[in-house]
């Protein structure tokens, strides 16, 4: 749990840092040409954008990522489960 909470952290830090707004070249002359024409909005739309298209994917890989690993932990218990009962029904015959 420490170390989904740590991964969780860090996800977030490394997304809200401003140095990591990139942009591809073109992205970067429209956003040159439209800055220059006095409308900025543009480019922080463009910056927000670009970080829901990066997150989207990261956060999908991840809920299914939790979710076999809550169900794989469940059915561990279960088999360990029956293995106790196997094993006692065995040493009672």
């Amino acid at each position: 749990m420490k170390r989904l909470t740590f991964l969780i952290i860090l996800f977030l830090v490394v997304g809200i840092m401003p140095d990591l707004l990139a942009q591809c070249a073109m992205c970067r002359g429209t956003v040159e040409s439209t800055v220059s024409g006095g409308r900025s909005m543009v480019a922080s739309q463009l910056n927000i954008g670009i970080l829901y298209l990066l997150a989207a994917p990261y956060l999908i890989v991840s809920t299914i990522a939790f979710l076999w690993y809550r169900n794989s932990k469940k059915e561990h218990g279960k088999r360990i489960e029956i293995a106790g009962r196997l094993r006692r029904a065995l040493s009672q015959m």
